[in-house]
């Protein structure tokens, strides 16, 4: 069994930046996909950004083009979410996930077709 733990989230104000870890283990991590989603109050989860499975092909949603940055560390079984320039319409709890997925289907893909999903991490911005 997989575990997933976010961390790094916290409040900051309007052009701040985070920077988010999703910790994995009982996984090896460069098998999978990763996922980072995020949900705001009354809104549905929406898929922020991925790596997909095999290639080094990473995918973003048009509101964070330019801003966020998604990578992995294999080696410490860690992957990030760099937030930059950061809205308040940044504002959700953001989680990352793991599974079998290729190509841009990592970033549209239904809950249940990642693997293991972490608890989630609060981002707040305001000011």
């Amino acid at each position: 069994q997989a575990q997933l733990v976010e961390s790094g989230g916290g409040s900051v104000q309007p052009g701040g930046s985070l920077r988010l870890s999703c910790a994995a283990s009982g996984v090896t991590l460069e098998y999978y996909a990763i996922g980072w989603f995020r949900q705001a109050p009354g809104k549905e989860r929406e898929g922020v950004s991925c790596i997909s499975n095999w290639e080094p092909k990473t995918y973003y949603a048009d509101s964070v083009k330019g801003r966020f940055t998604i990578s992995r560390d294999n080696a410490k079984s860690t992957a990030y979410l760099q937030m930059n320039s950061l809205k308040p319409e940044d504002t959700a709890v953001y989680y990352c996930a793991i599974g079998g997925l290729y190509g841009s289907s990592c970033l549209t893909a239904l809950d249940y077709e990642y693997d293991y999903w972490g608890q989630g991490t609060q981002v707040t911005v305001s000011s």
